[in-house]
């Protein structure tokens, strides 16, 4: 790593100066180190500076940020606050990941942070302990109908939902689709601004295709910008935000009383129904795009044919 990278990861270990934006610097200098020494995306990085950001406000208020001030007890305190809002196991893993984190950066900003994250247990998780929440055929189509002609945007909403169910896209690769990603004839679409960081070629369903089409023909505002999605409100010529898509279908989820919310539960969805079609793992995991096949294995649950198969015979049993 050069010396030019080297500054940009790592920030000098001074205390930041006690001014109005005193926290917000501090925060864009910790989301610096994320972005260029950790290699983490958007979301992940917004996760965890919004974590670390009610711990300093928390203990420092109108201060400079001071790592040296802060002792093991305001830790146990500022955990103890968190986890009385939301008392489940991702929360608890979110938050004592996410001030591990800061505090491995303020170290290697000279900082000595060893009795602070002592004091972080780690909570007892069992990883694939649940099984994943899709919707029901059912539901499926109650959503699809739910974007009736009085909606605002009817025809954007649903082609944004057959995009999550039918591709399996997150809510961050919808807002980045562009009109040329979608090759019409190919009947294929191209994933630039993957989790992964890699291109990704998808086959482009004929309901998605129409759906998109529909929306592009009818709906779609008059601009220049090439994203698929673009806002329909000030600031104009301007892609839709990820968080924007998440609206989109939290909105379809309320209107027929679905407890469900992002696009991650349309995921999940389209995974169920390729282990009912009898798809495997690994074919799984490439149309999800996971990068490990282990994120894949929670839906091994699922097959049920397979897993009656697994059980060794009851002892006594006449099996």
């Amino acid at each position: 790593m050069n010396q030019t990278k080297l500054h940009h990861a790592v920030p000098s270990a001074q205390p930041v100066k006690a001014s109005a934006d005193f926290l917000a610097e501090e925060l864009r200098r910790y989301d610096e180190y994320l972005r260029n020494a950790k290699g983490l995306a958007a979301g992940t990085r917004s996760g965890r500076t919004l974590i670390v950001g009610r711990l300093l406000r928390q203990k420092f208020k109108e201060r400079a940020v001071d790592i040296a001030k802060l002792r093991p007890d305001d830790i146990r305190r500022f955990l103890a606050s968190q986890l009385d809002a939301h008392r489940t196991p991702s929360n608890a893993s979110q938050l004592a990941a996410s001030l591990r984190c800061y505090f491995r950066y303020r170290s290697t900003c000279g900082d000595r942070v060893g009795t602070l994250t002592a004091v972080i247990s780690s909570p007892a998780y069992w990883k694939l302990a649940s099984l994943p929440r899709a919707l029901k055929p059912d539901e499926v189509e109650r959503l699809l109908n739910s974007f009736t002609p009085d909606l605002r945007s009817p025809k954007r909403g649903y082609a944004i939902v057959r995009c999550a169910l039918d591709l399996g896209l997150r809510s961050c690769e919808i807002a980045h689709l562009m009109l040329n990603d979608i090759d019409w004839r190919a009947g294929t679409v191209v994933l630039k601004g993957t989790k992964s960081r890699r291109q990704d070629i998808l086959p482009l369903p004929m309901m998605t295709g129409q759906a998109l089409a529909d929306y592009l023909q009818h709906e779609r505002s008059t601009t220049k910008n090439p994203g698929v999605f673009v806002r329909r409100m000030p600031p104009y010529d301007q892609p839709i935000s990820a968080s924007a898509i998440q609206k989109v279908i939290n909105r379809a989820y309320r209107r027929i009383d679905l407890p469900y919310s992002g696009s991650h539960a349309l995921r999940h969805t389209l995974a169920c129904r390729l282990v009912e079609n009898g798809s495997s793992l690994k074919e799984i995991a490439d149309v999800l795009r996971h990068r490990s096949l282990s994120t894949t294995l929670i839906y091994a649950k699922l097959d049920t044919s397979k897993l009656s198969t697994v059980p060794l015979p009851w002892p006594g049993s006449a099996a």
